[in-house]
């Protein structure tokens, strides 16, 4: 149980660096691009950082999800798995926390999968008040901006 446990922290920790390095670059980028031109934020800059935004999260999750899923296969018995689609499968719903069970591991790998839930629990609500954030400063600028008429 050591060696798993060990690995979930080396996995925790790369994860959370990638969410960090992912989110920094992307929360600069915005406010380079919109923020620092015209702070009054139009409906059509809105939608487009908030679009971007949300497809960057995503792509951040489905990198952390792929990771864990490669390191499944080289940590899991052989057997456990069908395929790689199948890993990342249960890696997707592990991460998520959505749990449907049709997949499971035995052994201390149980506790791996318990960590990347944890994982996926931080990262997700990082994400979310990475959103939060954007929104939230949006909202600020919207107020600030100077009536028409």
């Amino acid at each position: 149980m050591l060696a798993t446990s060990l690995i979930g922290a080396i996995m925790i920790a790369l994860t959370v660096t990638m969410h960090a390095v992912g989110t920094t670059l992307w929360v600069r980028s915005v406010r380079r691009r919109f923020m620092d031109r015209d702070p009054e934020w139009r409906l059509g800059r809105s939608v487009n950082v908030l679009i971007g935004t949300g497809l960057i999260l995503v792509a951040l999750h489905t990198l952390q999800i792929i990771l864990w899923a490669w390191v499944y296969m080289l940590v899991v018995p052989s057997g456990s798995f069908q395929s790689m689609s199948e890993t990342v499968y249960f890696s997707f719903v592990t991460f998520t926390t959505l749990g449907y069970g049709d997949i499971t591991l035995s052994g201390d790998y149980r506790v791996l999968s318990g960590i990347e839930a944890m994982n996926g629990i931080l990262l997700v609500g990082w994400s979310t008040a990475v959103l939060f954030a954007i929104v939230q400063r949006m909202w600020q600028n919207i107020g600030s901006a100077p009536a028409n008429g």
